[in-house]
């Protein structure tokens, strides 16, 4: 049988086309060196390619049973090339990790287009919160100098939010909530915040307006991503504040990475500095670990841990303090006698994995235990005398003459233990994301409370500072309490996103919803379950004009469930019948990136409202607050936030804020006052420079005015009848920098200096004008004429410190 040529030809034909149409897959996710998916890499073979998507995944067709090179690319990460030969059908995965490129930069891109700016969250970053100087260095020093975030304490890494309270911010580390001691009462006995800084890869803030997957908190979201090594590095510093120090490893195939850092720190150069002479021995440390596990591909694990010290020893002995006016000066001295012990230890670990389903799909399961045990003792009496200060002779005191007397008692415990299990998913497909999650948390709190407070202004003559138990004295307020108290919670968010083009305009869409369920029970109280749900909004428009402007607006309900604080009273004792307080809220922001003197600026600007009803209503003493565990009031909150951060120094990123607040409560229907955290104006300054001639030489600013709180009428009194303000808060901290190495300015011929990253020396000045802030009033009857004093309470004054570190 006889084949015919054309059929002979169509044979060869199939062959050979069948021959050349063998192919082979490449796979994969591309991730930056902290194992986080890079978005819009450029993955080419044979001058065609494909983009990673947002969850860093990519998928190209490759000949097979020929060599084949692929090029990672990416305007921010250094170049990776594979060459590979592959069989034909055969799948393979590969997950490049893609190193930073180290480049001198001529200018910082300021631009509307960025993703977190649509979503109106500010992002900071790292460099500067490691180098701008405060008495509290770390995240929330640079928090305080953003309008709408106000602190009138130095010694305090708490801050109030647009007129909200510190119990009404939400902060994660990794996506792991975290949790504040719950006896502190001064900023003093804080010791350090829980993040580190020297772990830091990114930093995210909202001051309000937020989305649903946060979570359930009136004011704002803190969110800091700690950073995954890709080779050795560590660091040390070292200042009279105390030292910290961290190492990063990896294994020799990247997939197992470790970070670790210790802390001290000692206050007492800063309370030192105070108008109290003391005996003070604190002890703030604290050690922390984040492992990372790369499985394959898909699959990731994620270890915190943190292990947290802070003993505070305080034994006051004298002060003298000086206040009045320039015509009548007053002088008062309090002799003391007794002492102040509090300890605070924290254990924290939780474990995520994460699963990358395919390209769209990513799943995560959290898991977290919280543990601290809190005792705060302090048994001190006092007694005040008063003089007139002469100011013909110098300032000199003529006369002491006692006033009054005053004994303070606590002996607190508590026992808190908070478990979270969490499971959130992602799934991107072209320009829509859902995002959805539930969450499970026990807390169980096991609080003793006792402490009372006396003050006498008649018998003064018979004061023994030895013997305070024997003044037989009524208590002016007294605390008696044991609670046993559980919580069960159950909550839950689904949220859509989606860019859309109205016209020539880019839209970006958000719409979310959060369930909350909770219940509470404990010895000697009634079990009380509750319900809500919180709906929330954002939109955003970048409109296609030659002028870079980006318009948000958000808004929803936004309800808090009570926290064991906040339902335990000013008795002590525990309603679980305390409701979510709820906070109907809008914000409308507004930026603007332009260019100033041929440099990168952005002003932005934000207006919001807050209306609030079941509003539990609580004052505030020092860092304190104490509930009064009903939801009597309503409240309101509305004002305005500007800041404008860019280059005013080339290569340098500065910023100067300005917020206007006002906020009130109308409790049991009696009108409106102003709330505790009612702080009208601020100002601030962040702002760095260097020297021309030796740019090795840096120099840090950091300014606040802020405008006086509600705080200095007496503790316990009627916020009725007493709506005195304490003065106005201003500090200004400075710190000069000398870098004596850095890597990016080798020494030819030098071997030592290539060891290291960095070696700096410098010193700070906090609060260079001295300026005397006071953060609460003692109130003392005079006897003998009958008049009351408040007698402001200083924080620090001016102080020097010294640092010195490096990194490698």
């Amino acid at each position: 049988m006889k084949i015919k040529p054309n059929i002979l030809f169509l044979l060869f034909f199939l062959t050979v086309n069948l021959f050349y149409s063998q192919t082979a897959t490449i796979r994969g996710i591309v991730l930056d060196n902290s194992n986080m998916p890079i978005e819009n890499v450029s993955v080419i073979v044979s001058e065609k390619g494909v983009k990673t998507n947002s969850n860093g995944f990519y998928k190209v067709i490759v000949p097979a049973n020929k060599d084949v090179t692929l090029h990672f690319t990416h305007i921010s990460f250094e170049e990776i090339v594979l060459s590979v030969q592959l069989e034909n059908g055969e799948d393979m995965e590969f997950n490049p990790i893609m190193e930073t490129q180290i480049k001198q930069i001529g200018e910082v891109v300021v631009s509307s287009k960025n993703k977190k700016t649509v979503e109106g969250i500010q992002n900071i970053d790292p460099e500067i919160v490691r180098t701008i100087p405060g008495a509290n260095a770390g995240v929330e020093n640079i928090l305080k100098s953003l309008p709408g975030v106000n602190s009138n304490n130095e010694l305090s890494t708490q801050y109030a939010v647009r007129g909200g309270n510190y119990d009404e911010n939400l902060v994660y580390v990794n996506e792991f909530e975290i949790y504040r001691p719950f006896l502190v009462r001064s900023g003093q006995q804080e010791g350090m915040s829980f993040i580190n800084t020297d772990l830091i890869q990114d930093i995210d803030f909202s001051a309000g307006g937020f989305q649903a997957k946060y979570g359930d908190k009136l004011s704002s979201v803190l969110d800091v991503t700690y950073r995954t090594p890709s080779e050795l590095m560590g660091g040390v510093d070292i200042s009279l504040l105390g030292g910290s120090a961290y190492l990063g490893t990896t294994s020799k195939n990247k997939r197992f990475t470790t970070l670790s850092g210790v802390r001290y720190r000692n206050n007492s150069l800063l309370v030192n500095s105070k108008d109290t002479e003391t005996n003070y021995n604190p002890i703030f440390a604290d050690a922390q670990t984040f492992l990372t596990y790369r499985l394959s591909g898909k699959f990731q694990l994620h270890f915190l841990g943190n292990l947290s010290l802070n003993e505070y020893d305080y034994q006051p002995e004298t002060r003298q303090t000086t206040f009045g006016t320039i015509d009548d000066p007053v002088s008062v001295r309090v002799d003391y006698r007794g002492n102040e012990e509090d300890s605070y230890k924290t254990t924290f670990g939780a474990l995520k994995g994460v699963y990358q389903v395919n390209q769209n799909t990513s799943l995560k399961f959290i898991g977290s235990l919280y543990h601290t045990k809190e005792k705060e003792y302090y048994n001190i009496a006092g007694r005040y005398s008063m003089g007139e200060i002469d100011t013909v002779m110098g300032g000199l005191v003529e006369e002491y003459q006692n006033i009054g007397r005053q004994y303070e008692y606590a002996n607190n415990k508590l026992n808190a233990t908070i478990f979270n299990i969490q499971h959130k998913g992602f799934y991107e497909k072209e320009n829509t994301t859902i995002e959805w999650g539930i969450k499970y948390t026990l807390e169980n709190f096991k609080d003793h409370l006792k402490e009372y407070e006396t003050v006498d202004t008649v018998t003064v003559d018979t004061v023994d500072l030895n013997s305070p138990y024997n003044w037989n004295i009524p208590p002016l307020h007294a605390l008696k309490a044991d609670n046993n108290v559980t919580n069960n919670r159950l909550m839950g968010f689904m949220q859509w996103s989606r860019y859309v083009f109205l016209g020539e305009n880019k839209v970006w869409l958000n719409a979310g919803i959060r369930g909350h369920f909770w219940n509470v029970s404990g010895d000697s109280i009634d079990s009380n379950s509750q319900f809500v749900v919180s709906p929330r909004m954002q939109v955003a428009i970048k409109p296609n004009w030659k002028k870079d402007m980006l318009f948000r607006l958000a808004g929803g309900l936004y309800q808090q469930p009570p926290f064991y604080r906040e339902m335990r009273d000013s008795t002590g004792h525990v309603n679980p019948f305390v409701k979510a307080q709820k906070s109907y809220h809008i914000v409308l922001g507004h930026d603007y990136s332009f260019k100033l003197w041929d440099r990168p600026f952005k002003l932005t600007s934000e207006a919001y409202y807050k209306y609030l009803n079941d509003v539990n209503p609580y004052t505030l003493e020092n860092v304190r607050i104490r509930y009064e565990a009903a939801n009597n009031a309503v409240a309101y909150a509305y004002g305005l936030d500007f800041r404008l951060n860019g280059e005013f120094v080339p290569g340098t990123q500065s910023w100067f804020s300005f917020g206007y607040l006002k906020t009130e409560e109308n409790i049991d229907n009696r009108g409106y006052i102003p709330r505790p955290t009612d702080q009208r104006l601020k100002f601030a300054v962040l702002f760095q420079d260097y020297i021309p001639s030796i740019p090795n030489v840096k120099l840090y600013l950091n300014g606040v005015y802020n405008t006086g709180l509600p705080g200095g009428s007496p503790d316990y009194a009627d916020p009725y009848d007493y709506q005195l303000r304490l003065p106005d808060y201003k500090r200004m901290d400075v710190g000069i920098n000398y870098i004596l190495l850095d890597r990016k300015q080798k020494v030819k011929n030098s071997n030592w200096n290539n060891k290291f990253e960095e070696i700096h020396v410098g010193f700070e000045i906090f609060n260079i004008f001295d300026v005397q802030n006071s953060i609460t009033n003692t109130w003392v009857d005079d006897y003998y004429t009958n008049t009351q004093y408040a007698i402001p309470n200083y924080m620090t004054g001016r102080i020097f410190n010294i640092k010195a570190g490096l990194k490698f």
